[in-house]
């Protein structure tokens, strides 16, 4: 008369253990869902976008460098990594393009 009570409450735990698992798999794949959609989609858009900037840069532009130097280009070959910008009147220095950090616009 004891025994089958057990038995039975054993084979509940059991069933209910394997639902768990199931529940924290999805509760996992929420929340990384939730993290893509919330940080990483986010900011991969916000990198496309300054790369975008960045390819596109012309001659006359204003840029900030990395630095924090206000620079105006003076030249800018397509397909080179080098640009040329005026810092002052006639210093023009040398300048990776992946050092811009922001392309001012006349906005």
């Amino acid at each position: 008369m004891f025994i089958n009570p057990a038995f039975a409450q054993a084979a509940g735990e059991a069933a209910a253990g394997g639902n768990s698992l199931v529940g924290m798999i999805l509760q996992l794949l929420l929340i990384f869902a939730i993290f893509y959609f919330l940080l990483i989609r986010p900011q991969q858009k916000r990198l496309k976008e300054h790369e975008a900037k960045l390819r596109a840069i012309k001659r006359g532009d204003k840029v900030i460098t990395g630095g924090g130097i206000y620079a105006k280009i003076t030249e800018a070959p397509e397909n080179a990594d080098e640009l040329k910008a005026e810092i002052a009147g006639g210093v023009v220095v040398s300048v990776s393009r992946a050092t811009i950090r922001e392309v001012l616009t006349e906005e």
